[in-house]
């Protein structure tokens, strides 16, 4: 579901398909509810392993993140910081990774091409950024650490589920629709950069 909360858009696990319908590229939303740091081993170990998650994503969200995490007693765990790292290193594995999951909601950092693309599309999902050099701030959006698995990956690898709030601000890069923020703002900042060149070289010669 969807919630409005002093102006904030906050998207509540688990999510629909109608809840991602109005969302598009360049939006900012929050998240509220289930979160597992999911990367690029657990990746390969579904895509190419053929070896199901140990969490239940399926509606909604991962995170392109290795986290510093702090063992507590009990096989508990406090989040000490979780920045997202590059998505577009998950690339090649989104596609099938969406389609055999049911993820939802993909947060990390960059951009990411056509297989995401076509996954958010097709399977209706979205991929958000998180804004990069504000990992200590994102731990504190965690307000649980319920399981970890895979812990044989070490802990940056390792998938920390998570229950968060108002987790963000989240930017919108990749909507349902498959309109990809990242892409679409080349082909203009190209435009903007053809006519200031053209311009520069009125004035300056020795540029080509």
């Amino acid at each position: 579901m969807i919630e409005i909360r002093d102006g904030k858009k906050i998207l509540v696990t688990p999510v629909s398909d109608e809840d991602l319908k109005d969302i598009h590229i360049g939006d900012i939303v929050y998240l509220t509810g289930s979160m597992t740091t999911c990367r690029d081993v657990a990746h390969r170990r579904l895509v190419e392993e053929h070896r199901p998650l140990p969490v239940d994503v399926r509606n909604n969200a991962i995170f392109h993140a290795g986290p510093i995490i702090r063992p507590l007693e009990n096989d508990k765990f406090e989040m000490v910081s979780v920045g997202p790292t590059t998505s577009m290193r998950m690339e090649k594995f989104e596609k099938e990774f969406v389609e055999q999951t049911g993820v939802k909601v993909i947060i990390g950092k960059g951009g990411m091409g056509p297989n995401t693309e076509y996954a958010c599309k097709n399977f209706k999902a979205i991929h958000c950024v998180f804004p990069a050099g504000n990992a200590v701030v994102a731990a504190t959006e965690v307000e649980e650490i319920v399981r970890a698995e895979w812990r044989d990956l070490g802990m940056p690898e390792t998938l920390w589920n998570c229950r968060v709030k108002e987790f963000g601000p989240l930017i919108v890069s990749i909507d349902a629709d498959g309109r990809n923020m990242f892409e679409e703002n080349k082909v203009i900042f190209n435009e903007r950069k053809d006519k200031a060149v053209a311009e520069i070289c009125k004035h300056v010669g020795f540029i080509k």
